[in-house]
């Protein structure tokens, strides 16, 4: 957006192809785009509508194919959008100008509609039922409703070894681990998988085919800002909300291993010091949590129940994540710009030591209305993006730290 002014804030509308006409266009009184890691993006057109000239327009079928690019005149606008008209909600006032409210989803609302029984896993004689390993159960699940898989290489990596992992030495906990979706929706039971593995499940609108892919990010490896904001210019007001409530030294699980005959206890830490993840697996003959720990553990670990060795990791780390990464969160605006999309990192300055710095964009809200181009967010700052200013090499920010006792 350098090189020139951003003085004309610009927006295009697309439907089933055609360009919104003029004469509409004008009646447009504001477009709101909002953008998150969590459920279908949206859009929301409001029209004036007088005399109702626009109410039964076929322009505005449901399941038209929508499109949304915004940007300012005179360069190039980006394509934020691609989806489907859902709704048409008219007006009719006592006194005043009907209106016209047309809303549109991307194609995350496709897979709430209805629910399904299926397991995901493969027989194998004399062994039994190997669990197919999540990377491929999204894919599986994504490619039948018609979307395009991506999954994220370091998370479906990880994901892949702990099942495979998990089959290797324990093959009766294996069982356990395979995938059933029990009167689910896809969306419900691609979000439960995404959150057991740590990974943000959206549509990504700036990849084609616009709005068919389905991505599965791993945000642990993801530390570069897609731009910076300062108090005072770009970012027009934020309100950080820090909070030591549910604030937690790790999260464990106990666990019975059948073929050894003996209870071990898996435990998963911050190292908030070295900024590192510490793993520990332990028998839990040999002594308490907190004695194994240490004191900084002491009454700061939950506890969580893991159907069994295989299912350990992922209930963990659903438990664990969102706990690290709600103790600094934050909303605000800033002057409108197509790049503050959820998921993506952005600095922060003028704002402090404490509160400047890197966060994750965990929603946006693109308006255009009277007063021009807004977009208002709501952000977190992540444990592992580090100190204030983002050390050197930000690849170095997470390590992980083991430590193995039988």
């Amino acid at each position: 957006m350098a090189g020139y002014p951003q003085y004309a804030p610009e927006y295009k509308i697309v439907i089933d192809g055609d360009r919104l006409p003029d004469a509409m266009r004008g009646s447009v009184i504001s477009v709101n785009y909002q953008d998150g890691i969590e459920g279908a993006d949206r859009v929301e057109v409001t029209l004036a509508n007088p005399s109702l000239i626009f109410l039964d327009h076929p322009l505005f079928a449901v399941d038209s194919e929508f499109r949304l690019s915004i940007g300012y005149a005179p360069g190039p606008l980006e394509e934020v959008f691609a989806g489907s008209i859902t709704g048409v909600e008219p007006t009719f006032p006592n006194g005043g100008m009907p209106t016209l409210r047309v809303v549109a989803q991307d194609a995350l609302q496709g897979l709430q509609r209805g629910t399904k029984d299926r397991a995901f896993r493969i027989s194998i004689p004399t062994i039994g039922n190997f669990p197919l390993p999540d990377p491929i159960v999204t894919s599986m699940v994504a490619a039948l409703d018609g979307l395009i898989p991506l999954p994220d290489p370091v998370g479906g990596a990880l994901s892949t070894l702990m099942t495979l992992a998990t089959f290797l030495s324990f093959p009766q906990f294996a069982q356990q681990n395979v995938r059933h979706q029990q009167n689910q929706s896809d969306f419900q039971f691609l979000t439960d998988i995404a959150q057991q593995n740590g990974w943000e499940m959206f549509i990504d609108h700036t990849m084609e085919p616009r709005g068919k892919i389905l991505r599965f990010v791993f945000l642990i490896q993801s530390y570069t800002p897609e731009l910076t904001l300062k108090w005072g210019s770009s970012l027009m007001d934020f309100t950080p909300r820090l909070t030591t409530v549910g604030d937690v030294f790790g999260v464990q699980a106990r666990v019975w291993v059948d073929s050894l005959k003996m209870e071990f206890v898996i435990a998963v830490s911050w190292d908030y010091d070295r900024a590192a993840i510490n793993l520990t697996i332990f028998p839990s003959l040999i002594g308490d949590v907190d004695d194994i720990l240490g004191s900084d553990a002491k009454g700061k670990t939950v506890a969580v129940k893991p159907t069994g060795y295989a299912a350990a990791p992922f209930k963990i780390l659903s438990e664990l994540l969102p706990r690290l990464n709600n103790r600094l969160t934050g909303s605000g605006n800033a002057v409108g710009n197509p790049k503050i999309k959820a998921s993506r990192v952005v600095e922060f300055e003028g704002l402090g030591a404490q509160f400047s710095g890197l966060y994750r964009v965990t929603a946006a809200t693109h308006t255009f209305d009277g007063g021009g181009y807004k977009t208002g967010f709501q952000a977190r700052k992540e444990v592992w993006f580090g100190s204030t200013p983002l050390p050197t090499n930000p690849r170095s920010v997470v390590r992980l730290q083991g430590a193995f006792s039988i």
